[in-house]
């Protein structure tokens, strides 16, 4: 099995967790949206114990996550499927948490509405959705970096960054109770379901 590694993943992972620590303390059943390489996975499990962490991914991530929970072997680290928004099912066990780092501006405009969507309808009251990414604030961007990684990403046919207030029509089930500056400039945004 081929263990992938991020570099960015490994630089952001200990200013998500200090966050993670606070606002997933309720929870006990994460679903991580897009996995990746498997990175945060086991490092958020190992440090967050009282959660079961889901994995989930595109088939071809598997292989690199699979490796990363092998290594760390952890009873709070479950296997991945295949999940992506508008083409599978929400899982059918019980979730009151969801995170996911770096996926909002690679998916096109219909998935990322999709992903706010369901979110906010699947968990129940009082469910937490932790959100990680370069976010644009009142329609502007918050970097020149973030600016010219946009126009790459467009460029190279993903939908792009979008804006907290775009985020926020979308997510009608949930309320935005925290929007956390973040290394890179990268924002964590906290909803809960209402």
């Amino acid at each position: 099995m081929t263990k992938n590694f991020a570099p960015s993943c490994d630089r952001n992972q200990q200013p998500i967790l200090d966050q993670l620590v606070v606002h997933f303390q309720g929870c006990q059943q994460v679903l991580e949206v897009g996995s990746g390489t498997g990175q945060h996975a086991v490092f958020f499990a190992k440090h967050l114990p009282h959660l079961v962490w889901n994995t989930s991914d595109m088939l071809e991530n598997h292989d690199s996550i699979n490796a990363w929970m092998k290594e760390a072997n952890l009873s709070n680290v479950i296997a991945p499927f295949e999940f992506h928004f508008g083409k599978n099912d929400w899982p059918d066990f019980p979730l009151d948490g969801v995170f996911t780092a770096n996926t909002t501006h690679i998916m096109q405009r219909d998935q990322a509405k999709l992903m706010m969507k369901t979110v906010g309808e699947s968990l129940p009251s009082g469910g937490v959705f932790c959100q990680y990414g370069p976010m644009n604030v009142n329609g502007e961007y918050t970097s020149e970096g973030n600016r010219e990684f946009d126009q790459s990403l467009k460029a190279g046919g993903y939908g792009g960054i979008c804006d907290i207030a775009e985020l926020m029509e979308w997510a009608e089930e949930m309320a935005l109770v925290e929007s956390i500056p973040m290394p890179a400039n990268n924002m964590l945004l906290v909803w809960k379901v209402a």
